[in-house]
């Protein structure tokens, strides 16, 4: 991968020339340190794709520059030189998440091959686009994304609405977290609800509450989200799935900021910001008669499109080194890094179900996984696992729910009092779930 920057560090002056010149020659941008202290101030000005640095040198030595390297920027690879070398000592490097462990004197064409592998498994960097304007909560290196998080930077303080649009699974609503915390509202509620999962009759009253009475089953008064909201943010997820006889009452709320709660006569007032998202093509949407154009231009004040993760391929060593350290304590492992051969496989294969998908890959491998640095061969039998058609965690509880209701509404020949009570759930819950899983109580009976 040649024009990629690599910052060599060795206190040795005869080597680091030699080291420059076979590194330049490859067509590589080359940055020079004489002393891990000196490769800690350049890396804190400039981020290279890769480090080469000696083992044993004056003052802090390579691998506790690593050590520093890792915790601070996880997805960037690191490979040691030394002139001390043994097998335990390159074994105890490897399992700390050092890239690669070369003998001195090293030769040439095994550093250039050594230098390549890394490369392949280390994410393009572009100048300046290591930091986010949200910090630790999005981490990315991908220009198109990090363009997408200064305007979400710019507008976060403000009230405007804002539409984000992206393909299931690219982190919509984290990044609605993100700037409702970057905003003057983070100290209130932040309230996601997804408009596609509840049948329109319950949506309705979510969204805006009711009043005891006002519908068979509404035995107390309800606050609505906007209202649970008020003085925050309400994520209104899958707005793209929403009826269109909800559409227009929203688009009311939105435009007069009050909501009236189902069977109510008073109005309430909010103070609510609305982001709203959708993995849908609202404009198509708008031409088959299936949204409001009025109701789009008012969600659509401020744009923000997601990319998919196969063309944010950069971020993918990033992101699953972001979700290894999140998830391996709570599987109590102590598992450091992946191996090359797992990098590899993560950064090539295709992800349909973008950043969620490799955030349940890599769940599955920490799970698995018996070693401190996680092998190709483990990332490997989880992708063709998911390959195999492996259904989530999510599809399989509804499954099972939907399962589990049709068994009640069979014992009790459909009588949705019995079958609550079995269930030890309240009726008006019990006919929720029966809704989201579009079950007729009636259709049980036995007519015999």
């Amino acid at each position: 991968m040649p024009g990629t920057r690599i910052l060599i560090v060795d206190d040795d002056a005869d080597l680091l020339r030699l080291l420059n010149l076979r590194l330049t020659s490859a067509g590589h941008d080359v940055i020079a340190a004489s002393s891990a202290e000196e490769a800690l101030v350049t890396l804190a000005q400039t981020r290279p794709s890769l480090i080469v640095t000696d083992l044993r040198m004056a003052g802090m030595d390579g691998l506790a520059l690593f050590d520093v390297v890792h915790r601070t920027h996880p997805g960037l690879p690191v490979i040691i030189m030394t002139a001390h070398g043994s097998i335990p000592d390159a074994v105890a490097a490897t399992r700390r998440g050092v890239f690669g462990y070369l003998a001195k004197p090293v030769d040439g064409k095994v550093l250039l091959d050594e230098v390549a592998q890394a490369l392949r498994t280390s994410a393009p960097v572009v100048e300046g686009l290591h930091a986010t304007p949200f910090g630790d909560a999005i981490q990315t290196r991908n220009p198109q994304m990090q363009e997408v998080l200064t305007k979400a930077a710019l507008v976060a303080q403000g009230d405007a609405s804002i539409l984000i649009q992206g393909e299931s699974g690219t982190g919509k609503e984290v990044l609605a977290r993100a700037i409702h915390a970057a905003s003057h509202r983070h100290d209130k509620p932040f309230i996601a609800i997804n408009c596609g999962a509840i049948p329109e009759h319950l949506l309705e009253s979510e969204l805006f509450g009711h009043v005891k009475g006002a519908f068979t089953g509404a035995q107390r008064d309800h606050t609505g989200l906007f209202q649970a909201a008020n003085g925050g943010t309400l994520l209104l997820d899958e707005i793209g799935d929403m009826p269109l006889s909800l559409q227009v009452k929203l688009l009311r709320v939105l435009q007069d900021r009050q909501v009236r709660p189902v069977g109510a006569v008073k109005l309430v007032d909010i103070d609510v910001r609305v982001i709203s998202a959708t993995h849908r093509d609202l404009l198509a949407a708008i031409r088959d008669a299936v949204f409001r154009e009025d109701l789009y231009y008012r969600l659509n004040v401020v744009s923000l499109s997601l990319p998919s993760l196969d063309k944010r391929r950069e971020d993918i060593p990033l992101l699953a080194m972001h979700f290894l350290q999140m998830l391996a304590p709570r599987y109590r492992k102590e598992i450091n890094s992946f191996s090359p051969e797992a990098i590899e496989h993560l950064v090539t294969s295709t992800w349909p179900g973008n950043v969620r998908q490799l955030q349940n890959v890599i769940e599955q491998v920490v799970a698995l996984c018996t070693t401190s640095v996680v092998s190709g061969a483990a990332v490997e039998m989880v992708l063709a696992r998911q390959g195999e058609g492996i259904t989530s965690f999510e599809e399989a509880r509804r499954g099972f729910e939907r399962d589990y209701l049709i068994q009640l509404l069979k014992i009790t020949n459909g009588s949705v009092s019995q079958a609550a009570k079995l269930a030890k759930r309240n009726r008006t819950e019990f006919y929720k779930l029966l809704e989201r899983h579009e079950l007729d109580p009636a259709s049980f009976k036995d007519d015999k």
